[in-house]
């Protein structure tokens, strides 16, 4: 074969392949497709094959391999309805998109959001430019957000944290965005229009700790979001309407209509939990998991104490009863949360206002003292009392977080002699243990119903924080954000 009659062969061949794909590309545009930009569709199609039938150095020769490479996309959705097209890229590395306007929810517009701006200042409610969610990360239309101690001690000035920021770290939501370059497995586990719930410590998942499946020691988490109200790339995805001034985020910043959460810091919530009450799965029930799981390894017949039942403590009290437990004693100073502690699992209640609770616990367990003591309110006072109320060789799981410099005493040649553990334990793993609570609640065998028992609108949010700084909330309260 002369080398005219093969270019003149190859030219045929490039209009015959020409003249189908006109073809192909006429018959997608008869396709109902609602949600996908046709002439997106066609010109992305147009962009890859012309990228294969004209390369960029002339050559005598064409290879035929461009007829047998795969030239589909690797992710290419044409299903129709509202959660729109999820192009992810072409190959050869064309990341090629439709434009987010043919399907995101978030391409303009506003959303309001509750920020702390300084020490016992009250929150104000804002609006802010609509958040954009970045490769591997997730916006979240927010449904409910729980009220946490932790967002309390920021509000006060307890914990360091920069300022103007975004409050509300435990979230239930329906996704509305993938950023961009998201992962197709990522897309697929989380499609537009699913439900979600968000846990507080949003790992990475590619640091030292998160490789090794720790994810409450995720570094990331620690060094942007913790330190510096960042994701992971160093930047907010908050900035206010009018001014553009960045606001930093306290988690997911999501005591707001609008979240961005990176997506292994989410799961998927079935229909047949609600949004109000699941969203405290992201934090109370998270934390007291991480503490009974991963810290105390609670174990058939052991003895819990827990100090301080408020919503993290009293989902201790469930996840203790949850593991088989024997005796589970509750120790706070209110009685009406003692009484709904009995509710959650609690054989033995003690008001330490009225009675001492080392002598107490060691009095209900034959004088030795429990297996397992867990803290949760950061207090001197009580770090001390867990101490002291574990037995010889028993663990005593710290939880509760404490003012900025606050010490914790406890006697060295005790916990020497007689091997007493403390341990400290911040929450769970993301990925491996939020799925589980999802299905513990599911099942019914953690109370979600009972554990929430407070909830307020939106721009009643100022008011919950005011209430639990008060004592007022027994167990936990939810911000309804619908």
């Amino acid at each position: 074969m002369t080398q005219s009659f093969a270019s003149s062969y190859i030219r045929v061949q490039i209009v015959q392949t020409h003249c189908f794909l006109i073809s192909l590309l006429q018959n997608l545009k008869n396709w109902r497709c609602h949600s996908i930009q046709e002439m997106g569709l066609s010109h992305l199609i147009q962009r890859s094959i012309t990228k294969k039938l004209l390369p960029s150095k002339p050559s005598n020769i064409i290879s035929s391999s461009w007829l047998l490479a795969d030239t589909t996309a690797k992710s290419f959705d044409l299903s129709g309805g509202s959660n729109g097209a999820k192009i992810n890229s072409f190959d050869d590395n064309d990341s090629l998109k439709i434009s987010k306007s043919s399907y995101h929810v978030s391409s303009g517009g506003f959303m309001r959001g509750v920020v702390f701006w300084e020490p016992n200042k009250p929150v104000t409610i804002e609006e802010f430019q609509m958040p954009r969610p970045k490769a591997g990360e997730v916006l979240i239309k927010t449904k409910a957000c729980g009220v946490c101690h932790s967002d309390l001690h920021v509000i006060k000035g307890e914990i360091p944290f920069p300022s103007p920021c975004a409050i509300g770290h435990e979230i239930t939501g329906e996704v509305v965005e993938h950023g961009e370059l998201s992962d197709r497995k990522t897309i697929e586990r989380f499609p537009v229009g699913s439900r979600v719930v968000g846990a507080f410590i949003m790992p990475c998942g590619n640091c030292f700790y998160c490789s090794k499946g720790h994810d409450d020691l995720c570094e990331d988490f620690f060094a942007y979001n913790r330190s510096k109200g960042t994701l992971y790339d160093g930047e907010t995805r908050l900035f206010l309407r009018n001014s553009g001034k960045p606001i930093s985020m306290y988690s997911m910043g999501g005591l707001a209509e609008y979240c961005v959460v990176p997506a292994h810091g989410l799961t998927a919530l079935p229909n047949s939990l609600p949004y109000s009450e699941s969203a405290i799965l992201g934090c109370a029930v998270f934390t007291a998991y991480g503490a009974m799981a991963h810290a105390a390894q609670v174990r058939p017949g052991d003895s819990v104490a827990v100090i301080g039942v408020g919503g993290v403590g009293s989902s201790c009290l469930q996840i203790a009863r949850a593991f088989g437990a024997s005796d589970i004693i509750a120790v706070d100073v209110q009685d009406e949360k003692l009484e709904k502690a009995k509710t959650f699992g609690a054989t033995a209640t003690i008001n330490s206002k009225i009675e001492d609770p080392i002598e107490r616990i060691k009095e209900i367990t034959g004088g030795r003292g429990v297996d397992i003591a867990v803290e949760a309110l950061g207090k001197p006072l009580t770090f001390s009392q867990c101490t002291q109320s574990v037995r010889d060789g028993g663990k005593a799981v710290m939880i509760g977080l404490a003012q900025a410099g606050a010490i914790g005493e406890i006697d060295i040649n005790r916990l020497v002699r007689r091997k007493v553990q403390v341990i400290g334990s911040y929450g769970g793993r993301a990925r491996q243990d939020l799925p589980k609570l999802v299905k513990l609640a599911e099942s019914g065998i953690f109370n979600l119903a009972d554990a929430v028992t407070r909830k307020y609108g939106f721009e009643e949010a100022g008011k919950a924080f005011q209430d639990l700084n008060q004592g007022k909330i027994v167990s936990r309260a939810v911000v309804e954000i619908v």
